[in-house]
């Protein structure tokens, strides 16, 4: 407002720079104030002194208000060029009186001067007038601004008739109109020549006129009740639900569900929340916060492990964590560490309610499509390709399901797992010729031996055994588990005719090395023993219990006392 260059050049005219007219006096469209002194006639191009025009003795005449006089384009507005450079040179060269200061005057007072009941003194405390029509710079260009003139008598009356009290006078603003719809309703033959003055009148090319009463608008009451009613009605329906989600009990079915059945498969590692939220999405539970506050109230609850689960539609939760936790309705198939592939493909029939038989024939005849690496079966004599690769866990496997899904997911686990142990380069480490005879070694560990402890010996003695080298074994392992492997048994007490008779691959007492592939599933456990045997110069060992107790021996000497206890235990 106060930064910019006002309307067509007021500003500059404010500050001195007035325009003169053809060297007629300045007409303004306000009452005149005596000119201060310093403002000559520029129309004859000549600054007059200040001293041979003392304030106060120069008055101009007060003429009607002619509108066509600020209209001229601002362009057309010419100063005579000297004086305005006289003007400009005697502000520079020390002001109006040579001091370089301004000297205040005191106006003299003028009644039509809306200015005039302002004290001289410009430091003096003044009223406010902004945003008024008395304010300056004025709220509107000259060109546009019109002086009303005062109201006859009879107008004045008819005035107040049709004036219309503001939201001041009490009628809230939100429901009075007058906005702009208002003024678009207003019959205006001339278009937006007419403008509504501050008073109700219309006002046109300065002529007073009688004006148009604002019109209310009920919609906006119905609007406000709307707004009110929703506004309550939105607030009670969240309060509600917010009370209900933090304090209510969270929501739930009731019994033990329908008849309906569905199978829940719950991925390794998944727990609480989680499991209510498949819980939630199979349609078994209402809320996964039902299923968590169950659980929570059941000590048992932390049993619930991976696997897949056939529950009913609609269940209440504490239901269905019961259900959970019986064995019957786990629908899973349970790899044990060193189970091998023929009891874990009877597990699968009866999972799925299939005959047996039926998921061997599928793993002999598909086992190129269930995602095997690539240095997998490199033996022609292997017996079962997926042998070593049906990793101990727990996997889905419900009525329904087919056995290649129920396989796969074992191989695809199984493969994982020896990528995470990086048996390609391990193998060179342990002068072994493939990843394949890393996972053969994992798996007789876990075959013979019984501890931890057992497993590292136990390797230790698989890899002294292999060097054809050592003067105990020459490579022979001659470990029972691989003949009852290729025997599909277990037994302790085999005949020497017996294993010297059989001259299958598997056979370690009549061959050499290890066997053409594993015997079984290792676990976590033999693997990292595989990994990391001792290095106590072991050579042998005897189950001398015949059960649970391993003993190692480093000599052969030392292997036949182990043997003699072994005896005594069993009563041979």
């Amino acid at each position: 407002m106060y930064g910019d260059g006002g309307w067509d050049g007021q500003q500059q005219a404010h500050q001195g720079h007035q325009p003169a007219y053809g060297g007629q006096p300045q007409h303004h469209h306000y009452p005149q104030q005596p000119q201060q002194p310093g403002y000559g006639d520029w129309g004859n191009g000549q600054a007059q002194q200040y001293d041979q025009h003392p304030y106060g003795q120069q008055q101009y005449p007060q003429q009607p208000y002619d509108p066509q006089q600020y209209q001229q384009p601002h362009d057309q507005q010419q100063y005579g060029s000297q004086g305005q450079q006289n003007y400009h040179e005697g502000y520079q060269e020390g002001g109006w009186d040579g001091t370089g200061t301004h000297a205040h005057v005191p106006y003299a007072a003028d009644p039509g001067d809306p200015y005039g009941q302002q004290p001289a003194a410009y430091g003096a405390e003044q009223p406010d007038f902004y945003g008024t029509p008395d304010a300056y710079p004025p709220p509107e260009p000259p060109a546009r601004r019109v002086t009303e003139p005062e109201p006859e008598p009879e107008a004045e009356a008819e005035q107040k008739t049709d004036w219309d009290p503001g939201p001041d006078q009490g009628e809230h603003a939100f429901f009075a109109g007058g906005g702009a719809d208002d003024d678009e309703d207003d019959d205006d033959p001339d278009g937006r020549g007419g403008r509504r003055g501050r008073g109700g009148k219309d006002v046109k090319a300065g002529k007073p006129g009688k004006g148009k009463k604002k019109s209310r608008n009920g919609c906006a009451c119905l609007v406000v009740v709307l707004v009110f009613a929703g506004g309550v009605g939105g607030v009670g329906y969240f309060g509600y639900n917010f009370y209900k989600n933090r304090y209510g009990a969270p929501p739930d079915y009731s019994g033990n569900g329908t008849s309906q059945t569905v199978s829940v498969q719950v991925p390794d590692g998944t727990v609480g929340a989680g499991i209510g939220r498949l819980l939630k999405e199979a349609g078994v539970v209402k809320s996964v916060d039902a299923f968590v506050s169950a659980a929570t109230n059941n000590p048992n609850a932390k049993k619930i492990q991976a696997g897949a689960y056939i529950l009913k539609k609609e269940m209440s939760a504490k239901a269905a964590v019961e259900m959970m936790l019986d064995g019957d309705s786990q629908a899973n198939v349970l790899v044990t560490p060193g189970q091998r592939n023929v009891q874990v493909y009877t597990v699968i029939d009866q999972k799925l309610d299939l005959s047996a038989g039926t998921t061997r024939k599928v793993a002999e005849k598909d086992w190129k499509t269930l995602g095997l690496p690539k240095w997998a079966n490199d033996n022609s004599n292997i017996k079962d390709p997926l042998e070593g690769f049906l990793f101990p866990g727990t996997y889905p496997a419900a009525k329904g399901m087919k056995p290649e899904a129920v396989l796969k997911a074992m191989v695809a686990s199984a493969t994982k797992k020896y990528a995470s142990y990086d048996l390609e380069a391990k193998a060179k480490a342990f002068k072994l010729d493939s990843p394949l005879q890393m996972v053969t070694v994992a798996s007789l560990v876990q075959a013979e031996g019984k501890t931890e402890d057992d497993y590292r010996k136990m390797a230790e003695v698989i890899y002294n055994r292999l060097d054809r080298a050592n003067p105990e074994t020459y490579g022979f392992l001659q470990f029972d588990s691989t003949f009852n492997y290729l025997k599909s048994e277990s037994k302790i007490n085999i005949s020497e005719s017996e294993i010297n008779s059989n001259k299958d691959p598997y056979n370690t007492y009549t061959n050499k090395g290890l066997p053409p592939g594993p015997i079984g599933n290792p676990g976590d456990v033999a693997i990292k023993a595989m990994l990391k045997p001792t290095d106590d110069g072991w050579y042998y060992f005897v189950a001398t219990d015949g059960v649970s107790k391993t003993e190692f021996a480093r000599t052969h000497a030392d292997f036949l006392k182990l043997k003699d206890k072994f005896d005594e235990s069993t009563g041979n």
